[in-house]
């Protein structure tokens, strides 16, 4: 496993979704609970009546709260103190008549991985599993101590209970790689990011991440993500290196398990994608992404739109 990164300002999140991965409507779930103007009042999610409304368990209420934030459906910025704002994304996404009104296009599921590994919003043990691991298997006991001290890194006066970081991972893997046999019915129920194929369980207890081609990640996500992760790692420049998007730290090709064959694949669609904005040029060995900064206003809005197409 690699070196950890200490990154200043970061905030840790460990726990939130009480135990349960993110299922196929919860996030459109929470979606509907807004009112005019895109509000979904807090107390939705904690009133009496928020188990008849949601047809789940209290715990379960809570959870679909924690992942409608992590995943970028509803955010406290921009909302009343005692309400919760619906992004533009999601609204574009999720509303009667949008992108995907029934939460069931792969796209959906893509978006939400990017929001935890990618961005680790609200999801420290995400990005850490998708950018740190670098083991051909692991398990979750293997994961505990290297967590525990990537947790320590980013704030060393924060006590983190081993039972809540084992929680976490565990929760975190079996979003990915949902137990086959054994456990209550609750471990059945099909998990939203288990249709990616990002972590397989190659034998009891012991996961692998499957690398190499993605046939469900649409080039229109995969350029959102790379727009994303650019404007965060080198916001000034007018390029990127092609190790940069592959290699680094939150990049699409690491946290997307892609391969180098399939990186450059998508990177060469990038011209006629986006309209000659962004540009894929290898020349004297130099391969780099281009990109228009004059053209790029609502560019990542138009490559979500394209991958729903």
């Amino acid at each position: 496993m690699r070196k950890n990164t200490i990154l200043k300002g970061v905030q840790a999140h460990f726990s939130g979704h009480e135990t349960f991965p993110l299922r196929q409507m919860w996030l459109k779930k929470a979606f509907d609970q807004a009112k005019s103007e895109g509000v979904i009042l807090k107390s939705t999610f904690t009133d009496d009546n928020a188990i008849a409304e949601f047809g789940v368990g209290k715990n379960m209420v809570a959870s679909i709260r924690h992942w409608a934030l992590a995943c970028n459906v509803m955010t406290e910025e921009g909302a009343p103190s005692s309400a919760y704002k619906v992004t533009n994304a999601a609204n574009a996404i999720l509303k009667d008549g949008g992108l995907d009104p029934y939460s069931e296009n792969p796209t959906t599921a893509w978006y939400a991985h990017w929001w935890l590994a990618g961005k680790g919003n609200r999801a420290t043990t995400w990005k850490w599993l998708f950018n740190h691991v670098t083991t051909p298997t692991f398990s979750r006991e293997d994961l505990e101590a290297p967590l525990a001290e990537y947790a320590r890194s980013l704030d060393p006066n924060r006590k983190l209970s081993p039972a809540t970081l084992s929680r976490d991972i565990e929760t975190c893997l079996r979003g990915y790689a949902p137990r086959s046999a054994g456990g209550s019915p609750e471990d059945y129920a099909e998990p939203m990011l288990g249709e990616l194929g990002l972590i397989f369980e190659e034998r009891k207890g012991h996961f692998a991440f499957r690398r190499g081609p993605k046939a469900t990640l649409h080039d229109g996500m995969f350029a959102y993500a790379l727009l994303d992760f650019w404007e965060s790692a080198a916001p000034g420049l007018s390029s990127l290196a092609f190790e940069t998007i592959a290699f680094g730290e939150g990049s699409p090709g690491r946290v997307f398990k892609l391969d180098e064959d399939s990186i450059a694949e998508r990177l060469l669609a990038l011209e006629d994608l986006t309209r000659g904005t962004l540009s894929w040029t290898d020349t004297a060995g130099l391969r780099q992404v281009h990109r228009n900064i004059n053209k790029t206003e609502k560019l990542s809005e138009r490559m979500i739109e394209r991958a729903y197409a």
